[in-house]
């Protein structure tokens, strides 16, 4: 299992990194060997949040070595051919692998912030999806219930993105993805290594019945967030004072993200490996530069 690590977008307790600071992160974990850099998005949340696309391509120099994906951008927030012209954009520009990961996001405040309906998201999801890896591929979009058709775009990049979709494993979203996406995002905190697993054993059996190999179609676990520690009863204080009032859960639903000592952020790497993950993003909570050194050695 590889690691890849999430630009620190949102003021955890550090506040909000600047461009200076987001470069050095983007160095260490090239140097740590991370393998792919990520951003996630929002337009409003519930601490102050740079914006995710932005972010990515500010230090897309600093990661020549890296995949760059948006894990996940809101294509029906953001409409999707500016996500698609945006990420065609950011993949011809750098010479590394781009990966569009595509949600429809659960956070209402994004949607009323630039007036679309919150209970339309899943409809126009599936449409939006269909727009934007159609047009970062260099075809035209065909229109439909929510968007009008569009493109050809110019230029295309020779690499054309990947376009994966964000889902937290419904069997329901999974067969709805399984023909016209070139890959899945879980999210860490909204599953566990188990249920994980299960559901990439359906996913697989959705893509063999659509015609397309298991073995060609990649996944990875987004927004682990993280933070190793060796100090008695630090791990409860984040969970509790932190993580949990962020998530809006329980700390106790939050035993599978790598929050806690060296050892206990070990047994949590291993229980995603042993389910099958290929790929773990972490967010490092607080002291970014220095967790993800921490983390890498956790990596059993």
């Amino acid at each position: 299992m590889d690691l890849g690590a999430h630009l620190p977008l949102a003021d955890l307790g550090d506040g909000t990194p600047d461009l200076d600071a987001l470069r050095a992160y983007v160095r260490i974990a090239r140097e740590l060997g991370f393998t792919t850099l990520s951003a996630n998005d929002h337009l409003v949340w519930r601490r102050p949040w740079l914006d995710g696309p932005t972010a990515l391509a500010a230090v897309a120099a600093e990661a020549p070595t890296m995949t760059l994906a948006t894990s996940i951008t809101l294509p029906v927030v953001r409409h999707p051919v500016i996500v698609a012209k945006a990420i065609s954009s950011l993949a011809s520009l750098t010479a590394s692998p781009v990966i569009a990961g595509l949600g429809p996001g659960s956070t209402p405040s994004d949607y009323e912030a630039v007036g679309v309906p919150f209970d339309e998201r899943w409809a126009r999801f599936d449409e939006a999806v269909t727009v934007v890896r159609a047009l970062v591929r260099g075809e035209a979009a065909v229109g439909g219930r929510f968007y009008g058709a569009a493109g050809p775009l110019a230029p295309v990049s020779e690499r054309p993105p990947e376009v994966w979709f964000g889902s937290w494993g419904s069997d329901r979203r999974i067969a709805a993805m399984a023909a016209g996406t070139d890959g899945w995002l879980a999210s860490a905190y909204n599953t566990t290594p188990e249920k994980y697993a299960a559901a990439r054993a359906r996913l697989d059996g959705h893509l063999v019945a659509a015609g397309r190999d298991p073995a060609a179609y990649p996944d990875a676990i987004a927004t682990a967030w993280a933070f190793v520690t060796t100090k008695a009863g630090e791990r409860e204080r984040i969970l509790r004072e932190l993580l949990g009032p962020l998530l809006g859960r329980e700390p106790e639903l939050l035993g599978d993200l790598p929050v806690g000592s060296p050892a206990y952020c070990s047994e949590v790497f291993a229980r995603w490996q042993e389910a099958g993950a290929q790929l773990l993003l972490v967010w490092p909570l607080r002291d970014a530069h220095a967790q993800l050194e921490l983390l890498t050695h956790a990596l059993p």
